[in-house]
């Protein structure tokens, strides 16, 4: 038999046709779906707000992971880093949760204590920490409280008995936060002058004579002002974070000054920030396949002898959790019985 001058043998039936055509779409389609994430980056930058002005600990980290990421996410894009200071990271915050793009085009180095803003009630934090995506941190903190070497103030009691002027980079920090805090729960005798972009802008200041102390991360101190320590340029007071820091052996954990058991309580949960580190997120209701592009990129960051020789070299001390673990603290955190967290919200505001 022929059909139109072919012979009706070799057509293949319509449904055959039909069948073809529909596996050749899903294959395509599914295809798509794969190479989505790649076909995001390639070609154009990725954007990292970091939620600080240039020079401090958090800009450092965020420049220092943006140099490195890229090769690590598909079609190896630039990283442009941005600074977005202010209120202490809550506007970079705020503008990942509220206005970036949710395709993994954008993401941002945040404050580790301001996941906790809301929870406190600060002013500017416009969001919901426990919705944001989380990326992944380089770093858990310890946080040390130093005194200037011609300060009045060189020991934890003397803290107890004369004043010490800090720095303060504003809400959400733990330069603020925690001598605020302290004040109330040990009767420290901070006395916070704001206005400093960075923690480096205080370092200068310390310098200039015009303030007296810091409360600021070790490694931001060792990787700012490495001989600052080990020369007795500082004196640290005590160390606040997850744990002592064995680097500090002689050097008094926070906790351990509180005498009650509701202070040893509440001082913990304001140092909860440090085990946060030093957060990478993203936009809340990333599709998962970009959110699994991010954490991959910056878990296998995380391990290339190229960061690690870098981060080593600006004498950082890598010890990297990924999303998930910060997302679990994150909600552990928002956890915490009200009547702690609303003691702390008092004392900070």
């Amino acid at each position: 038999m022929k059909v139109h001058g072919l012979d009706a043998r070799r057509v293949p039936p319509i449904a055959t046709l039909l069948a073809a055509s529909l596996t050749f779409l899903l294959v395509a389609a599914g295809s798509a779906l794969g190479q989505a994430p790649a076909g995001l980056v390639a070609g154009k930058n990725v954007n990292l707000i970091i939620g600080f002005g240039p020079g401090g600990g958090y800009d450092i980290w965020g420049r220092l992971v943006a140099g490195h990421i890229g090769q690590h996410l598909p079609g190896n894009p630039a990283v442009v880093a941005q600074n977005m200071p202010g209120g202490g990271s809550y506007r970079a915050a705020s503008y990942i949760y509220n206005q970036a793009p949710k395709d993994g085009s954008t993401f941002a180095i945040i404050a580790r204590d301001a996941a906790l803003g809301p929870l406190t009630g600060q002013a500017g934090a416009l969001f919901d920490a426990t919705k944001f995506s989380w990326i992944g941190t380089p770093a858990t903190e310890t946080n040390i409280c130093i005194a200037y070497h011609t300060a009045p103030v060189q020991t934890a009691q003397d803290l107890l008995q004369r004043q010490l002027i800090v720095g303060d980079n504003g809400p959400g920090t733990g330069t603020h936060s925690y001598p605020l805090a302290l004040n109330a729960i040990l009767g420290t005798k901070f006395k916070l002058v704001g206005g400093y972009p960075s923690s480096a802008d205080v370092f200068l200041a310390m310098e200039r004579g015009e303030v007296q102390g810091i409360c600021e991360s070790l490694d931001s101190v060792k990787s700012r002002r490495p001989d600052w320590i080990p020369s007795g340029t500082v004196k640290v007071l005590f160390q606040g974070g997850a744990k002592p820091d064995p680097e500090l052996h002689d050097v008094p954990f926070v906790v351990d000054l509180a005498q009650r058991p509701e202070d040893k309580q509440a001082i913990e949960f304001l140092y909860v920030g440090q085990g946060i580190g030093r957060p990478f997120i993203a936009p809340p209701g990333l599709p998962p396949d970009r959110l699994k592009m991010l954490r991959d990129a910056f878990d296998t960051t995380m391990k290339d002898p190229a960061f690690i020789a870098e981060a080593k070299l600006r004498k950082f001390d890598l010890s990297a959790e990924d999303g998930a673990h910060l997302q679990a603290l994150i909600d552990k955190a928002y956890a915490t019985p009200r009547p702690i967290i609303e003691r702390i919200a008092k004392l900070i505001q």
